[in-house]
């Protein structure tokens, strides 16, 4: 079994490509000539050309000398990598949304032509199923691939139920578990922040994390209480594949708030302990100072469990009695149930965008608070009074404890992104990610600050997801790769998005193809649909 598995997916398509590059006379269906190939092994950057013929690299050679070609791709002057892959994408949960085909522009001018879908515990078998079929029907510019997600199954299991589950239901979800890695998908997710997620037992994740195990397949969480309980939170997740065996990956690592700041090294040392006696563990991180993005009047919570209007923010505010119902709700959620300030705290809350009041921007609601001499909450309602455009990221992260994290090569980059629509926008729930995470490492983190060089930001974004996420085929330049490739300036790629222009696409990728088609030329998306679901490739242990 394993001697046929590694044959088949390693040995004939290295023959191949390497009957490829030695067959004078041959017309390959497309050449990239001219650039520096970052191979995604974390290789220093050396010239090559590349032949590609269907949806497969043939051929890697020093030079284009003897080598022919339908057409070809002159990338003297940039760099040419595999194309990367988000390994933490809410893209695809807002595909309902969208009109037409699956194009994906906010990813493909990042370079990102793989995206894995169902992160924090989203998805159950049946909404896979149907995102595949519509990004079937309706055609996608990207790869996806996908985790079953705890919170997904559990709903379906266990409805509107907030408390333990029995053997009973984890029986029933540990066979959603393998229902959906029989699908094809690249582990578990859980988002135990979350409701329903956050009422699970710490045996009931274990055990549902064993059904992936035969699978070959991972473990991602976004862990259980990252703000008030963050080292204990991580060691969670760390115990879980210490006593399953299944790799484990920290979504989205941070240290979030006033509370962790500069404690990241905490974590890390735990992370590495672990991996010295043999646990298989990593993260996944993006490059910006804070989490997700709302408006001030959204984090508010009425008994009833609904966030209010801005009409009804000012009756309840107005209202000593419904002032002192909504507070218990917004701080500590509803029936024992989720709520942002809950979750995050008021010290990992700072403003980012207040268009009536700039000099309110980048200030901590916790520390503003002591400076107006009022609690927190009242200095919420106030700034929400005041000011209803006003903007808040729900998770600030100290840029030190970012460049700490990011310096470690078992760190993987991710967007954690939504699609960015106008409607998004118009909420004003855009983040930066969404557009720039990939770029603003190479550009800002690799080549401006000189964290790290250019070909080990790329192996960060290729080969580590893809050996992690078992998907064999993508992730490195060489003979029987899949032809996921990105071209870019090195000179000058970077991101352009920010907190408020969330949406600006990056600047410095040139080409992008999916599959061996060109899904972004001189920037700008082409309207090809190469993308495919992609399935966990890994030899069943």
């Amino acid at each position: 079994m394993r001697t046929s598995y590694f044959f088949r997916t390693c040995a004939l398509p290295l023959l191949a490509g390497l009957l490829a590059a030695c067959t004078t006379g041959q017309t390959h269906d497309l050449l990239i000539v001219g650039g520096q190939i970052v191979d995604g092994t974390g290789a220093p950057p050396k010239p090559a050309a590349i032949a590609i013929d269907g949806d497969r690299i043939t051929a890697v050679a020093p030079s284009a000398r003897g080598l022919k070609a339908k057409r070809i791709i002159d990338a003297t002057g940039y760099a040419v990598a595999p194309g990367f892959i988000d390994p933490h994408s809410h893209v695809p949960e807002s595909i309902g949304n969208m009109a037409g085909a699956f194009l994906d522009e906010q990813d493909l001018t990042q370079g990102v032509t793989t995206i894995v879908a169902g992160p924090d515990g989203a998805g159950s078998p049946a909404s896979i199923r149907a995102f595949h079929a519509e990004a079937a029907r309706r055609g996608s510019a990207v790869n996806h691939a996908c985790y079953i997600g705890h919170n997904g199954i559990r709903e379906q299991v266990m409805p509107g139920q907030r408390r333990a589950a029995t053997d009973n239901e984890v029986a029933r979800m540990a066979a959603l578990v393998r229902e959906g890695m029989q699908m094809g998908c690249v582990g578990l997710s859980t988002g135990l922040m979350y409701d329903p997620g956050m009422f699970a037992s710490e045996a009931e994740v274990q055990d549902l994390a064993r059904a992936v195990k035969p699978f070959g397949g991972s473990y991602d969480t976004h862990t259980r209480d990252p703000g008030f309980k963050m080292l204990e939170s991580e060691t969670e997740a760390v115990r879980l594949g210490e006593a399953t065996g299944v790799p484990v990956k920290l979504a989205h690592l941070k240290a979030v708030g006033l509370l962790n700041k500069g404690r990241i090294g905490e974590v890390i040392a735990m992370v590495e302990a672990a991996q010295a006696r043999g646990v298989a563990v990593v993260a996944d991180q993006y490059p910006f100072d804070g989490a997700t993005v709302r408006y001030i009047r959204e984090l508010f919570l009425l008994p009833s469990g609904k966030a209010p209007d801005q009409a009804a923010l000012k009756a309840a505010l107005a209202d000593p009695k419904a002032r002192a119902a909504m507070q218990t709700a917004t701080e500590q959620g509803v029936n024992g149930g989720f709520s942002w300030v809950k979750a995050v705290g008021y010290g990992s809350m700072r403003i980012v965008d207040a268009p009536d009041a700039p000099e309110l921007v980048d200030r901590n609601i916790e520390l503003l608070a002591k400076e107006w001499g009022l609690s927190p909450f009242d200095t919420f309602a106030r700034l929400a009074t005041e000011h209803q455009d006003l903007r808040l990221t729900l998770g600030s992260v100290d840029e030190a404890d970012i460049q700490t994290l990011m310096r470690r090569p078992w760190v993987m980059i991710a967007s954690d992104g939504f699609y960015a629509d106008q409607k998004v926008l118009a909420a004003g729930k855009a983040h930066p990610r969404s557009w720039g995470s990939f770029t603003r490492v190479l550009g800002h983190y690799s080549r401006d600050v000189g964290l790290f060089p250019l070909q080990e930001a790329v192996r960060r974004m290729t080969s580590l997801p893809a050996d992690h996420l078992g998907l064999v085929d993508r992730g490195r330049i060489a003979p029987g790769k899949a032809a996921d490739i990105v071209i870019f300036d090195p000179a000058t790629v970077n991101a352009r998005s920010t907190y408020l222009q969330p949406s600006a696409p990056s600047a410095g990728i040139r080409t992008v193809l999916v599959n061996g088609r060109e899904v972004l030329r001189d920037g700008k998306v082409t309207g090809d649909t190469p993308g495919i679901f992609l399935k966990r490739q890994a030899a069943p242990k």
